[in-house]
């Protein structure tokens, strides 16, 4: 089964870069294989969709993450990233890294916009605060 682990998080100053990381392991599959995407949830408010990939490459950012934050994936390494930008203190929140197992969504767009609902495999999360 997929498992999936999330790192990078951290406390950083308004302005400043992260670079979020998610390994996957225990798979037949490599993570091409699924359709992934990062999701964060802020205290006390739903999760969200932050970005996601299709298996064909297409990718999705939502609202205010255009042109902040950068999806990719590295095959040779099995791990999902997330390059995030200009970082602002309502980005806080644990940000998630998920995978579909059994296609659902036709678009990164459509997966994104179910906020994580219909994703199979979850990591445990990595909290990132900006603040300063």
């Amino acid at each position: 089964q997929l498992q999936l682990m999330e790192s990078g998080g951290g406390l950083v100053q308004p302005g400043a870069s992260l670079r979020l990381s998610c390994a996957a392991s225990g798979s037949g599959f490599g993570l091409d294989y699924y359709a992934v995407g990062w999701f964060r949830q802020a205290p006390g408010k739903e999760r969200e969709g932050v970005s996601c990939m299709t298996r064909g490459g297409s990718t999705n950012y939502e609202d205010s993450k255009v042109g902040r934050f950068i999806i990719s994936r590295d095959s040779a390494k099995n791990t999902l990233y997330l390059q995030m930008n200009n970082l602002k203190p309502e980005d806080t929140a644990v940000y998630y890294c998920a995978a579909e197992g059994s296609p659902r969504f036709p678009t990164a767009q459509a997966m994104c916009a179910a906020r994580g609902h219909g994703m199979d495999y979850w990591g445990n999360g990595t909290l990132v605060t900006v603040s300063s």
